[in-house]
């Protein structure tokens, strides 16, 4: 990690991820996975271990974690998919603290906001929409509208060619390696936060130029007033 306190001036698009770092989907995440093993009678995993997953496309989660076929990393996101369905209830995902506040400062500053998740673009805009966050974020990519998911730069990629963005333009925001990663891919500055599904350790280790313990923190990167 670098020592530089401030991003540039430059600065024009704001790329979130969801998972563990606008939403508090762990919980919900985990359980799904868990109950998606047992009913396939799989090996089973602990709440670290399925975490750890957290970021990476649906099939990948469990293809990583468990050794098995290509059709049975297929019928897993298939179950995990039905069992999804079953678990999101109303107010099971929830923002992180200052989520709100800072996205609405950051709208306010004239930047565009943007997310890049390996979620799907559907639940992706069901998020947005319950947790009515319409207002800010004005573009969104979910697990296949690019050829290749995190960490490869193609979300981010994309995000710059649809907006005539350059990579000093832009800003990746995510908790694990794997956003990092996608942001130095596509030539873009990563900043980790640890309240996610990553450590501080393992954001620090991948090279995010800034790691930040609140999402309120973006501000003071951004050279925001409130």
């Amino acid at each position: 990690m670098n020592d530089r306190k401030f991003l540039s001036d430059n600065i024009k698009a704001v790329i979130l991820d969801f998972d563990g770092t606008v939403g508090n989907s762990r919980g919900l995440i985990v359980r799904t996975m868990q109950q998606t093993i047992r009913r396939l009678g799989l090996p089973e995993r602990s709440e670290e271990e399925c975490a750890s997953m957290i970021g990476l496309p649906l099939k990948e989660t469990f293809t990583r974690i468990i050794d098995m076929d290509d059709a049975m990393g297929d019928r897993c996101a298939e179950v995990y998919r039905e069992i999804f369905k079953e678990n999101n209830r109303p107010g099971v995902v929830s923002l992180f603290p200052n989520v709100r506040e800072t996205l609405d400062a950051i709208h306010r500053s004239g930047r565009m906001i943007t997310l890049a998740s390996s979620r799907s673009r559907a639940s992706l805009l069901g998020f947005v929409a319950d947790m009515e966050l319409g207002g800010y974020i004005s573009y969104v990519l979910g697990a296949g509208d690019v050829p290749n998911a995190k960490p490869a730069p193609d979300m981010v990629v994309r995000t710059m060619e649809d907006h005539g963005l350059r990579p000093d333009e832009c800003v990746v925001v995510g908790d694990t390696a794997f956003d990092i990663g996608m942001a130095h891919g596509a030539g873009v500055c990563g900043v980790g936060v640890t309240y996610g599904n990553g450590s501080r350790e393992e954001l620090e280790e991948c090279g995010a130029e800034f790691v930040i313990d609140d999402f309120s923190q973006l501000c003071g990167i951004l050279k925001i007033n409130g």
